[in-house]
Order: C-alpha cells, then sequence, then structure tokens
C-alpha cells in the first residue's frame, strides 16, 4: 500500500505564492511518477504538473511559468511550488503517485487552496 499526505494548502491573495508538499509512504518503488492533479468546483480533475520518465516534467499551460514541480528522492516527496496565483487557480490539489511495476495510481485526499481578496 501507498500513503499520499498533502500539506501547504491555503488562503491567499492574486498574486501570491504558496508551496505545497507531498510525502509518500508505503510500497514506494520510485517517484519518478508522482505530480499533482487539481479540481476545481464543478469542474473535473485536471492535471497540474507531473514528472515524466527522466528529467522532464509537464505542466498545464495554464500555469507555465507560474508552477514549479520539484522532488526529493531520499525523501519520497514531490513539491509544487505556486506563484503568481490567480483567483482561477483555487482548487484542490490532489497529489498522486504511479508504480511504475504495476501502473496502479494512488492519490491523497488533497488540499485546498483558494486565491482571493
Amino acid at each position: 500500500q501507498v500513503q499520499l499526505v498533502e500539506s501547504g494548502g491555503g488562503l491567499v491573495q492574486p498574486g501570491g505564492s504558496l508551496r505545497l508538499s507531498c510525502a509518500a509512504s508505503g510500497s514506494i518503488v520510485s517517484i519518478n511518477r508522482m505530480g499533482w492533479y487539481r479540481q476545481a468546483p464543478g469542474k473535473e480533475r485536471d492535471l497540474v504538473a507531473a514528472k515524466t520518465s527522466g528529467s522532464s516534467t509537464n505542466y498545464a499551460d495554464s500555469v507555465k511559468g507560474r508552477f514549479t514541480l520539484s522532488r526529493d528522492n531520499a525523501k519520497n516527496a514531490v513539491y509544487l511550488r505556486m506563484n503568481s496565483l490567480k483567483p482561477e487557480d483555487t482548487a484542490v490539489y490532489y497529489c498522486y503517485y504511479t508504480n511504475p511495476l504495476t501502473g496502479v495510481d494512488y492519490w491523497g485526499k488533497g488540499t485546498l487552496v483558494t486565491v482571493s481578496s
């Protein structure tokens, strides 16, 4: 089993910054396939940022240049630095992990980010 625990969400004003953290524990093979999705009220869950094979990272067009995904292999953790936040970034942010051997996806419970003045 894999457990993912997100933290770092909260209320921030437009233009502000937040850093989300996700710590993975349990049967972790490799954190190469970890990243973040988000789900705004009334909308589907969409990809925000994800590590691909190797060192590349995919970002949603709406967050390119503002969000940065990083990871700490020693801690089995990934982080999402979010700058220049906009009201439309308001959502529940979910961390995910994909077991590279089985292809099974695991999800955290989510952390709420609210961007509002």
